[in-house]
């Protein structure tokens, strides 16, 4: 067997198995991620009915409509006020209450709570919890990162099977040959599909990384050594806690609303920040702060603004805005933002969707595949190439393995398994179609 042949079926067997591992999961995936693209949308209309009231009055003072909401929920405190655009929108107060954070909606004129939600329960709370943790808390979270990382082994070892050796023209190449039955339809289909979505889905699972617990917590550690300042304006590990998600000013919160809520709201509401635009009190715990925080904790990460604010005057003492991150903390907010779907519009999310549908696409194709070509009493993997691998795939592989350390964890469980149990097992090692020990 030639060294080409001997890397191409490598290669395959590589395709397969990552496929067969990480597809279930990139389904999930693929159909979370999709409605969470929509989540400003989707949000919108869930809330419609506590918004556009019709007032008799003055509209009630924030700290009102606070004191409302605390009262609402016993032995809770205040974690933060949104500054709404329209005065006469249902005032919507964050309090963390002894069973976690809940939202309370309460009426812009009365002051009477209309109707409390726990943060955990919202739609789009819950789409996002399995999007990152599948339901499962730490260990689910992992599982979404060795699929992910997983599905970069697939879309990579997929390019190479792709590439076209002594193709003529284009046919199966950039298009697929639509008249053509059996195996070579649903080739050119899944090759196809393939090498036209592979650019945004590396993008989105390379930018879904700086999530991840193993991942996403091995960058903010080298972050942190590389000195770069200010704290990072994501989470690493879908399963820490909901409202972390714009916590760059930890507090103990409020029992009460002060008087100087009012102030703040007075300052910050002429701005007409990107919604949705909070307010958080002072900090009770390490490092203290006496002051007010305002911040637009929009999912366009490019436009979020960070005010500091006097807790007296309301004043503004201090404004951040996304050009004052880390050229590092930038590029991050840039890929979260549109992997959330948010960071160029209508056309960013119909993007996320057709990569998400694409994927999908591949996953039924390539089970086509498996399945017209499988043999019986077997699980129908490619063939194990008879020669050595060739330095460089070495090399690839080690890498691949050091920049997604859970995978690298995976590889090695995956060769001690094989080498310790499963070649030494007939029937099983036949069905795998691996070479005897």
């Amino acid at each position: 067997m030639s060294k080409a042949e001997t890397l191409y079926r490598a290669v395959w067997r590589w395709h397969f198995y990552a496929g067969l591992f990480c597809v279930p999961f990139v389904v999930v995936l693929a159909l979370t991620g999709s409605l969470y693209l929509f989540k400003p949308q989707v949000e919108a209309w869930q809330e419609r009915g506590y918004d556009n009231f019709v007032l008799t009055g003055p509209p009630a003072s924030a700290s009102a409509q606070v004191d409302a909401a605390l009262a609402a929920v016993p032995g809770s405190t205040l974690r933060s006020y949104e500054v709404r655009g329209n005065p006469a929108d249902a005032a919507r107060v964050t309090v963390s209450g002894p069973d976690g954070d809940v939202r309370v909606y309460v009426h812009p004129g009365s002051a009477h709570v209309l109707g409390m939600v726990r943060e955990d329960e919202r739609l789009m709370q819950v789409v996002k919890t399995i999007h990152g943790e599948l339901l499962m808390g730490d260990t689910g979270a992992i599982l979404v990162e060795l699929a992910a990382s997983w599905a970069i082994v697939m879309i990579v070892t997929g390019l190479y099977l792709w590439w076209p050796r002594g193709a003529a023209g284009l046919a199966g190449v950039l298009y697929p040959r639509l008249r053509q039955g059996g195996r070579q339809f649903w080739r050119d289909l899944h090759a196809v599909t393939g090498i036209w979505v592979s650019a945004l889905a590396l993008f989105l699972l390379l930018s879904g990384l700086p999530w991840t617990t193993v991942w996403g917590g091995a960058f903010k550690d080298v972050r942190q050594v590389a000195g770069i300042a200010g704290k990072q304006d994501w989470k690493a590990g879908m399963a820490a806690p909901v409202h972390h998600d714009h916590d760059h000013h930890e507090h103990a919160g409020h029992h009460s609303a002060p008087a100087s809520l009012d102030a703040m709201v007075a300052t910050v509401r002429p701005l007409r920040l990107p919604a949705p635009v909070l307010i958080q009190p002072p900090s009770d715990r390490w490092p203290k702060s006496p002051h007010w925080v305002a911040r637009s904790d929009t999912q366009n990460r490019p436009q979020r603004v960070v005010l500091t604010l006097d807790p007296a005057t309301g004043a503004v003492v201090k404004a951040q805005g996304f050009g004052d991150s880390h050229l590092v903390d930038r590029i991050v907010g840039y890929g979260v933002a549109a992997h959330e779907g948010q960071l160029f519009g209508p056309l960013n999310q119909a993007l996320g969707v057709l990569t998400a549908l694409s994927l999908i696409g591949l996953g039924v194709t390539g089970y086509v595949m498996w399945w017209q070509r499988r043999p019986n009493g077997k699980l129908g993997a490619p063939p194990v190439p008879n020669g050595r691998l060739s330095v460089g795939l070495g090399v690839l592989i080690l890498a691949l393995a050091l920049f997604l350390p859970v995978l690298g964890g995976s590889l090695v469980l995956v060769a001690l398994l094989e080498w310790l149990v499963l070649r030494r097992i007939g029937p099983t090692r036949r069905w795998l179609g691996l070479k005897p020990t």
